[in-house]
């Protein structure tokens, strides 16, 4: 009996004494494989949802993550504020103007000029913009993988049950069900295996083993355990299940080719895996915009004359550091997508949907009579 490990609506953890590192970084990203029902759309398109977004601002495992970060931006401003107040002189919460408390020729208020800022602005946007699409499409293309894995999953058990026998031989149904059985787990193996290929081990090994020790007969499970590359010896073990099909070889044939598309699959997420945005490419992006944020305060300091001792700075730079910081962590949180995809819920969804399929064996229009008496049902309308 498969235990489903995964849930469909998932967060962070609720309980209080969860551990801090499951609220952020990487130990949150098992609270982000979400999947969506009509329920969870519903909420997506409130009108609340700004509100919303709005109150769980300092909740963010996102902001959280970026925290170093803002603080060191944010003391940066603290320094350009505070230096500039004691040479250049300061304002008391009465409105009386004081002179500056250090005086000395080498005492100068410190400042850059804003339009340094402005002219390498749209090159910054466009960095952080090409760095979150490409973060952005590996993910689309690992979700599309496991979409395939989806669909060719159904569609390779439903050939195989339908086509079962040919040439009029007679059909064992306890045999069928066993060879067919075998398909399905086989399927099912190749997909679990495939998920724990792309899993970090500490996190998916040992449900891997008890999951496969408890579907799988012990020899078979032990091969696939042992195998140094677990998803192609499940595809084997699925090819054999396959041959054993007492159907015409063009049937085979076809069915076989839902196993290329599994290779197609299986290599192209190996690719993701393996192959990162070029580190250069993110490097320069991350030197960048920190450079960019760090020297920012030196020249927001003149544009908020207008706010007490230009003290709204502060709130500023923090709020822009926060925003700006975030965009590429979501870029870096993205551009490994299997630990944030779901792939326990796709797997378990793939099993029981396969062991579902190859029951039907022997209840459809195999048998001559029921065509025909769905013939005879229908006829009297045409």
């Amino acid at each position: 009996q498969r235990t489903n490990k995964s849930a469909l609506f998932m967060g962070p953890p609720t309980d209080p004494s969860a551990p801090a590192t499951d609220l952020y970084g990487e130990g949150s990203r098992k609270y982000r494989r979400t999947v969506y029902t009509h329920d969870q759309w519903v909420k997506h398109r409130s009108p609340d949802r700004f509100v919303n977004n709005l109150s769980t601002l300092f909740n963010s495992g996102i902001y959280k993550n970026v925290g170093k970060e803002v603080v060191a931006t944010t003391s940066v401003a603290i320094f350009v504020w505070a230096w500039n107040l004691l040479v250049g002189g300061y304002q008391d919460l009465s409105g009386v103007a004081h002179d500056p408390i250090i005086q000395g020729e080498w005492a100068k208020i410190v400042g850059l000029p804003l339009q340094a800022f402005t002219t390498v602005s749209p090159s910054l946007g466009l960095l952080l913009a090409f760095r979150t699409n490409s973060s952005y499409k590996r993910w689309d293309e690992a979700r599309k993988f496991w979409g395939l894995n989806i669909n060719h999953t159904r569609d390779l058990n439903r050939m195989a049950t339908a086509w079962y026998g040919h040439d009029g031989i007679p059909v064992d149904p306890t045999l069928r069900a066993e060879h067919l059985r075998q398909v399905s787990l086989m399927t099912w193996a190749f997909v679990r295996s495939m998920k724990r290929h792309l899993s970090p081990p500490a996190e998916d090994e040992e449900a891997y083993v008890s999951e496969l020790n408890a579907r799988l007969a012990p020899e078979q499970a032990q091969a696939m355990i042992d195998a140094a590359h677990r998803p192609n010896r499940a595809l084997y073990d699925l090819s054999v299940a396959i041959d054993r099909l007492p159907m015409h070889f063009m049937r085979k044939n076809a069915i076989n080719k839902n196993l290329s598309i599994f290779e197609d699959t299986l290599g192209g997420s190996e690719r993701l895996l393996s192959s990162p945005v070029p580190l250069f490419y993110s490097r320069h992006t991350a030197r960048f915009l920190s450079t960019w944020l760090l020297l920012l305060p030196f020249a927001m300091y003149e544009p908020f004359n207008g706010s007490w001792n230009h003290v709204m700075e502060i709130p500023a730079i923090a709020l822009a550091s926060l925003f700006l910081f975030g965009i590429e962590e979501l870029a870096t949180q993205l551009e490994e997508p299997f630990t944030i995809l779901p792939m326990q819920g796709f797997c378990d969804k793939i099993g029981g949907w396969c062991d579902e399929i190859t029951s039907w064996a022997g209840q459809g229009q195999e048998a001559e009579e029921a065509t025909q008496a769905n013939i005879a049902e229908i006829a009297p309308s045409r």
